[in-house]
């Protein structure tokens, strides 16, 4: 019988999601996220995620600013900003 590891959940749902994207492709989850948008949307209406998003922009947006500061969202701007640069560089080398 093997040996049961001390593993997280985290780590197993790491090694789980790692598994999948190798199995199915980086776009799976771009498909699976569509289609449970497009759920949501069908059962809440368009509005729900402008209701969301403006709730989280007043309440959660505030509440992130003044625990880490504006820093931390010029910080992720970034590299939001890099990731997609490096995104783009890649398709253009697959093309």
């Amino acid at each position: 019988m093997p040996k049961k590891g001390n593993m997280t959940v985290g780590v197993a749902g790491r090694k789980g999601g790692d598994s999948t994207s190798k199995k199915y492709g980086a776009g799976f989850y771009e498909g699976i996220g569509k289609r449970g948008g497009d759920s949501t949307k069908r059962r809440y209406g368009s509005g729900f995620y402008e209701e969301i998003g403006h709730l989280g922009g007043v309440k959660g947006g505030a509440i992130v600013k003044e625990k880490y500061g504006r820093e931390f969202y010029e910080s992720i701007g970034h590299k939001g900003g890099q990731k997609v640069k490096e995104l783009i560089s890649r398709a253009r080398h697959h093309i």
